[in-house]
């Protein structure tokens, strides 16, 4: 089995806040990832996909027509955006990184082909942060 990842940038405000409690509570748990006017990241996606490689192009999957998939049905939807406000798959979570690397899975998964399957999504927030999700 070979692993082939493509690594795509995308730029978005959000702030950590559940509205279930005060403004207090929310302060003290996310800190100023809580601050009422927003912040925003760099993020870094890393798409990685497992399969074998097709005996035509030797290829696990196209990694130009990835891009395509990734910017259409994912990157479009985040880059720039408030993801508290302004991305539909978001409305109703609280906007934390594992959140949204659940949400990018569900978005991308459908859209690959059944010859190669969805392995893994690492999301950078910060250089520091990241989150890995296998799809369990």
């Amino acid at each position: 089995m070979l692993y082939i990842t493509r690594i795509e940038h995308f730029n978005a405000a959000h702030k950590l806040y559940n509205p279930t409690w005060s403004k207090e509570k929310n302060e003290d748990i996310f800190g100023k990832c809580a601050n009422e006017n927003w912040h925003g990241h760099n993020f870094e996606l890393y798409v990685t996909l497992k399969g074998l490689p097709d005996e035509e192009t030797g290829f696990v999957f196209d990694v130009k027509k990835l891009s395509i998939i990734v910017k259409e049905h994912v990157i479009e939807k985040l880059d720039h955006k408030n993801l508290n406000e302004d991305v539909d798959f978001m409305k109703g979570k609280i906007c934390s990184i594992e959140n949204l690397v659940i949400g990018i899975w569900q978005q991308l998964y459908p859209h690959l082909p059944e010859n190669v399957k969805l392995h893994s999504l690492k999301l950078y927030e910060t250089a520091r942060i990241f989150v890995e999700y296998f799809g369990e």
